[in-house]
């Protein structure tokens, strides 16, 4: 053996070591700063869940910013880590949508419409309103109009709620007579850009309520606005809909409120989520959704192990049938493909979809693949005479071309496969493109350096003239 293959081999079985201790199973995960850093993470199709497909709700021709779409698939993000979604995915899908994973969740209704509600907090000047127009203005599904003109909101349509006993105008206002008003807009005095923290907490009676803190410009403008509307109403609006129109009892001088109402644990969970993460810049709505349950999904995890293991298995008889001694230092070589391959897997970390199993099996081919390139040439060079030790470099030489063309060629396939699989949101697609592009690589890294590794140290002290059987070689030849 030459005198860098020892170094080699030390660091092979090095790696060899680290892989194993990442892919163990009672290795939980490694925090660091408060962040698991090795975790094996399973799509929705593995353990159940949701999928949706989110889409700006804009009038038909109107163009979506690319930019507030790639602020809105942030937020919502923001939003489903709120929600304590472990490995979601929230993806942006082409030009005017958002694809959005949830794994293990349970109530999909609540988890999307937390998602898709745009979030917009508003503090409105209603202090010129009487308690009847207050009160008609807080009805279920009313919509106001404000002069607020961020973003896209003021392109909502008003709702108008009609009652037997008190008509409504079309922004919710019902005159003492029955009579219609013409429609109103109201001022904002501020919006939830200004908070600067939210919290659910419990009420004396054992209610909840959410509580909010304001920067300091915030905490200004509430200070100046309630100090001079001492015993007028306040409301506190969420995208549109009055949500409490509460009287200011005192000055509010330290930038503190609450937001109350009847509010279970969930509701104000789901309203704290909303307000923390900010307001989204475009509205957007659920295109299409659909749910996985978790048998199903424990289910095809359960039969796609199955699989993998006896794929490794097939295969790894074949080499060592076929190829004999050479073919059991392959399998060797792919054993070590396998713990690589699973601990990047296990490090990025790369969500293990159905398709991204099947990528990963189908690797496990392309990993062959370079061996038996390697082997032939081999056998080639035995038969025309060379040493083993000849054989073995001047095989791997003449097969690198090929197996370097090969692997890249599926490279660039992995390639457009992910992108498309990303711009169009198809997820299933892109894990599949991504775990067979990164078993590509590892393949390569074990047929460059572990593969020809293991055969120097193997075979190099191996008289091939009185062993020929152990190389699938013919005597005669």
């Amino acid at each position: 053996m030459s005198k860098r293959f020892p170094w080699l081999l030390v660091s092979i079985i090095v790696l060899i070591i680290i892989t194993i201790w990442i892919v163990w199973p009672t290795t939980q995960g490694v925090q660091v700063g408060g962040k698991k850093i090795i975790q094996t993470k399973l799509g929705l199709d593995l353990v159940g869940g949701v999928q949706a497909l989110l889409e700006a709700d804009l009038p038909s021709g109107t163009p979506v910013d690319p930019a507030a779409l790639s602020t809105a698939r942030q937020i919502v993000e923001n939003r489903v880590n709120g929600l304590g979604v472990n490995d979601a995915v929230v993806q942006q899908a082409g030009g005017n949508r958002i694809l959005v994973e949830l794994p293990g969740e349970t109530d999909p209704a609540k988890a999307l419409a937390a998602l898709q509600q745009t979030g917009l907090l508003e503090f409105v000047d209603f202090t010129k309103l009487t308690a009847q127009e207050i009160a008609a203005l807080q009805l279920p599904n009313t919509v106001i109009k404000t002069d607020f003109v961020g973003g896209t909101t003021t392109s909502t349509s008003p709702t108008p709620t009609t009652s037997a006993t008190s008509p409504v105008t079309s922004t919710g206002v019902t005159s003492p007579t029955g009579v219609t008003k013409p429609e109103q807009i109201y001022h904002t005095v501020m919006t939830g850009a200004q908070l600067s923290s939210v919290a659910v907490q419990t009420t004396a009676t054992g209610g909840y309520e959410v509580a909010f803190v304001l920067k300091p410009d915030g905490a200004q403008t509430f200070k100046d606005f309630t100090t001079a509307n001492v015993g007028k109403t306040l409301a506190i609006v969420l995208d549109k809909k009055v949500i409490s129109a509460p009287n200011i009892q005192n000055p509010i001088t330290e930038g503190k409120g609450v937001i109350t109402g009847n509010y279970t644990i969930d509701s104000a969970n789901a309203l704290a989520i909303q307000l923390k993460y900010g307001s989204l810049p475009i509205p957007l709505r659920v295109a299409s959704s659909q749910t996985v349950g978790p048998t199903l999904g424990q289910d095809s995890l359960r039969r796609s192990l199955i699989a993998g293991v006896i794929g490794m298995i097939v295969v790894m008889l074949y080499m060592a049938l076929y190829y004999r001694l050479p073919g059991i230092v392959a399998d060797l070589a792919l054993i070590v493909y396998a713990l690589i391959a699973f601990s990047i897997f296990k490090l990025i970390p790369i969500t293990l979809t159905l398709p991204g199993i099947a990528g990963f099996v189908l690797s496990v081919g392309v990993a062959v693949d370079a061996n038996v390139l390697i082997f032939e040439r081999m056998k080639e060079e035995l038969r025309a005479g060379r040493t083993l030790r000849q054989a073995v470099d001047l095989g791997w030489g003449r097969a690198w071309p090929s197996i370097r063309d090969s692997n890249f060629s599926t490279l660039i396939t992995c390639f457009i496969l992910g992108y498309f699989g990303k711009q169009f949101g198809a997820s299933i697609v892109l894990g599949f493109a991504l775990t067979l592009g990164i078993g590509v690589l590892v393949s390569m890294f074990t047929a460059i350096i572990v593969t020809r590794t293991f055969l120097h140290l193997v075979l190099d002290n191996i008289e091939f003239s009185e062993h020929h059987v152990w190389f699938g070689v013919a005597r005669s030849l």
